[in-house]
């Protein structure tokens, strides 16, 4: 298989993704780990902690082949995921994307959904930092949730967005 230049996503051991991620930086790598806030309820207390949106990936931009093999030597690495005989990448526009999904106020409940969308409406959102995107909205009691397919990673994020950033797609 051959490597391009770009953003790769690593796959790592379970739970490591926070230590590959800094070990990545220590070796200068530029490195992206997704995060969303949760908050966990124990029968005494509520704590609000960090968890990858994706678990398991680290996103890792490779410049040559040294870097390649480099991220991969990481202890808590495991391999690149790839999809028959190519490495999965995930475009710049993309990793910008999830970035201002993470990082936005108005976007709550972030999290991943693995099933393929279900049939319902074609939206486009047209407001915010995903503006532009088209997305398939999944209503569900009064709650009205989208999903946002990240194609490189064939996966989706489910989010919950204003309705005000939507226009119908016809």
């Amino acid at each position: 298989m051959n490597f391009n230049i770009g953003w790769h996503v690593l796959y790592v051991k379970s739970r490591w993704e926070k230590k590959v991620y800094e070990s990545l930086k220590e070796i200068s790598l530029e490195v992206f780990l997704p995060q969303t806030k949760i908050i966990r309820q124990w029968s005494d207390r509520k704590k609000t902690i960090l968890k990858p949106l994706f678990p398991s990936y680290v996103f890792v931009k490779i410049n040559s082949s040294l870097e390649f093999y480099k991220a991969l030597s990481i202890n808590g690495a495991c391999a690149y995921i790839s999809f028959g005989n190519d490495y999965a990448r995930v475009t710049e526009k993309e990793i910008t994307q999830i970035k201002f999904l993470i990082g936005d106020k108005d976007i709550t409940d972030i999290r991943m959904n693995i099933e393929l969308p279900k049939v319902g409406e074609i939206k486009k959102i047209i407001y915010g930092p995903l503006s532009g995107l088209e997305c398939e909205v999944i209503k569900t009691g009064n709650v009205k949730k989208i999903i946002v397919r990240i194609e490189s990673l064939q996966q989706n994020i489910v989010a919950m967005i204003p309705l005000h950033f939507f226009e119908s797609v016809l």
